[in-house]
């Protein structure tokens, strides 16, 4: 192995450490709830999902006759054991299947669920793993953090529908942002807040951190997203609007073309040109009544055209105000979009 190699996959390894970020039960529930007519007679592949800790597994298993589904798989590292908190660590990752009750007891019961040996490692990249991925309707799952272009890539490649949690940030990934903008994924129901379990090695120094008093270590993100490619009602609300533009209310940005709309709920139902609104617009986004043009990174124009050095701060590509003293304003990330007639 070359030296490349060892340094790239020392800092894989470091990486999925830190993408070790366990669901909870009760997220999964809240978002799952409004999928039900998704799933009838299709098979679920979660890819990324450790049985000791499953959430996604435990889920489906248990809604299985309620959903209708016709298969669930799981492909995940080191155990072997079915109690989905045990610490029994096995070096070969294994699959898991699950085809429904048999015992009548409406329970999936250890004898119910086939556990196989994989010949590899249970990446969601291998040989082995994407031959079952071929095999399934719909993937859900918490895939890695650090992977997560190249995971939805793969979903993208292979034509899957999917449910999955990501970080918001990544709607700012061009590869993502591509995406959103060809109205081919979207943003599902629950999306902001949310608290994982995280291993016992995970460190942490700020404050979205804790220990409960059991032990357990958590870590909160507030900017965790259900990224989706599965219609849902929501998506078809039309946002209600109701303030009227002006331009004392609703800036021109100095680097591009477009309004400042600082919140989603003020857009105004007035105004028909270009404004750029924050990235939680995707929330609220109904593509039949707004198109998205593009982004702040990706559509503004350098700031030494139109100003010193010195007047502004610097930085990546952003939209920038004019705060009417000589000086401009640096704005966060921001969607550039334009109502629909």
């Amino acid at each position: 192995m070359t030296e490349k190699s060892k340094n790239r996959n020392l800092q894989e390894a470091r990486s999925s450490k830190k993408d070790e970020f366990y669901t909870q039960l009760p997220d999964i529930e809240r978002e799952l709830k409004h999928y039900k007519p998704h799933f009838q007679g299709k098979i679920v592949y979660c890819n990324c999902d450790d049985p000791r800790v499953s959430n996604f597994f435990h889920y489906f298993s248990h809604n299985f006759e309620k959903l209708g589904l016709k298969k669930l798989i799981a492909t995940c590292y080191k155990n072997q054991d079915m109690d989905l908190f045990s610490q029994n660590d096995s070096e070969q990752a294994i699959c898991l299947v699950y085809g429904g009750d048999k015992s009548g007891n409406n329970l999936p019961d250890r004898d119910e669920i086939g556990i196989t040996h994989l010949k590899g490692d249970g990446d969601f990249r291998s040989a082995e793993c994407i031959a079952i991925l071929k095999q399934a309707d719909i993937v859900v799952t918490n895939p890695p953090f650090s992977l997560f272009r190249e995971y939805v890539a793969q979903l993208m490649e292979f034509d899957k529908q999917f449910l999955i949690i990501g970080n918001q940030n990544a709607i700012s990934y061009k590869e993502i942002f591509d995406l959103v903008k060809e109205d081919r994924i979207w943003l599902g129901y629950n999306n902001g807040d949310m608290a994982f379990i995280v291993p016992d090695y995970y460190e942490a120094r700020d404050t979205r951190f804790w220990i409960d008093e059991d032990g357990r270590k958590w870590r909160s993100l507030g900017n965790a997203c259900w990224y989706t490619n599965l219609d849902i009602s929501k998506r078809h609300e039309d946002l209600v609007i109701y303030e009227t533009y002006s331009p004392e209310k609703y800036p021109t940005y100095v680097n591009y073309d477009a309004i400042e709309v600082s919140q989603t709920k003020d857009i105004p139902v007035d105004f028909n040109g270009r404004m750029g609104v924050p990235i939680t617009f995707l929330d609220k986004h109904n593509p039949k009544q707004f198109e998205i043009i593009g982004s702040s990174r990706t559509l503004c124009r350098p700031m030494s055209e139109f100003a010193s050095k010195g007047t502004y701060s610097q930085g990546g590509p952003r939209f920038y105000l004019d705060n009417g003293d000589g000086t401009y304003r640096r704005m966060y990330d921001r969607l550039v979009i334009r109502k629909l007639p």
